[in-house]
């Protein structure tokens, strides 16, 4: 894809006697097994305290930074199996399903990381997976900035921004408070669409997904009603059509 727009996630798919990748050309050159682990990078840090259910490490490339996430199990199975999953066909391949929305979000505009690579190798009946994505610069998640008395005036424009994936169909299948990033320019962003995709927009699952992220933060220790109302305030305004620039002119 040479004169694809930079919006455009260049995907290439390169395949070897033990993984198969899918990876971005504009990121990188090539993809090769040995980039699915940490120790494949010549400098790499493993992460703590982002939440989810995925080993998570920063990476540096030519490409600038980004986080290696291995894909675990979550619940009781998690228990016994903790990082592998049934292979049922390549399209099915959880990290290859959320390279794909991720690319497709990006190419929409919409704020959430740009993937890099999704590897996944296969043993028998099963399969253990990765996914590279751009870091978000000088960010922190929603869930370190409530625990810092840091989210302010924001909460408006974390309803504004949630409204603009609803509006295009974005499912998140755990919006919660660790998923939600504001960066140094106080843009906010959505990560980790795992088990995610495209749907038609109903209030049902779009409701739904405000009551996750309201859950989360009360385990967090809850939001005054006047910061939810906020959010709320947003949302619905979002849902109209407004946007976080149009909001912040």
């Amino acid at each position: 894809m040479p004169n694809a727009p930079a919006s455009v996630v260049d995907v290439r798919r390169a395949q070897f006697a033990q993984a198969v990748i899918l990876f971005d050309g504009r990121s990188l050159p090539q993809a090769t097994p040995e980039l699915l682990d940490p120790a494949g990078w010549p400098e790499s840090e493993l992460l703590s305290g982002r939440g989810g259910r995925g080993m998570a490490t920063l990476v540096r490339g030519d490409f600038g930074e980004g986080i290696l996430r291995h894909y675990r199990r979550g619940g009781l199975v998690g228990r016994f199996i903790s990082d592998r999953y049934l292979f049922l066909g390549e399209s099915r391949v959880r990290c290859v399903r959320e390279f794909r929305l991720l690319a497709e979000l990006y190419r929409r505009g919409l704020p959430a990381p740009r993937p890099v690579l999704a590897g996944w190798r296969r043993s028998g009946l099963f399969y253990r997976a990765e996914l590279l994505t751009r870091r978000v610069p000088d960010s922190r998640t929603l869930a370190e900035c409530v625990a810092a008395g840091a989210v302010g005036h924001l909460w408006r424009a974390i309803g504004l921004t949630i409204a603009r994936f609803h509006r295009a169909g974005a499912f998140h299948a755990d919006l919660n408070a660790h998923n939600v990033l504001i960066d140094g320019r106080e843009q906010i962003w959505l990560i980790d669409f795992d088990r995610g995709g495209l749907r038609v927009p109903s209030q049902d699952w779009q409701r739904a997904n405000l009551r996750r992220l309201k859950r989360s933060l009360d385990k967090l220790g809850g939001v005054s009603d006047a910061a939810w109302d906020d959010l709320s305030r947003g949302y619905d305004a979002g849902m109209a059509g407004a946007s976080p620039d149009e909001e912040r002119g």
